[in-house]
């Protein structure tokens, strides 16, 4: 019993690590790597792609630190998943 105790307690202690897409863009985005960095299923809902779109957008968004470039190609994701626009419409 002691020993579970110690396994739950270290394993409480370690911090949840959330993982996301660890970068390295293609030259021409595909709707994989469009899910992959929003998070999302290539045949997500739009609902879905939205509400991904905003919660990545928030932690990358230029105005609080982030990149131009990564929410440059955060919004061609969205694009691209909602089929609103064609691969590598990217400015940069």
């Amino acid at each position: 019993m002691v020993r579970a105790w110690q396994t739950f307690r270290t394993r409480a202690a370690m911090p949840r690590v959330r993982r996301f897409y660890p970068g390295g863009f293609q030259g021409e985005m595909n709707r994989r790597e469009a899910a992959l960095i929003l998070g999302v299923r290539e045949r997500a809902t739009v609902d879905k792609i939205k509400e991904a779109h905003k919660r990545v957008m928030v932690a990358n968004h230029p105005d609080a630190g982030g990149s131009h470039y990564v929410a440059s190609k955060i919004n061609e994701a969205k694009d691209i998943l909602m089929g609103k626009g064609k691969s590598g419409a990217s400015v940069f």
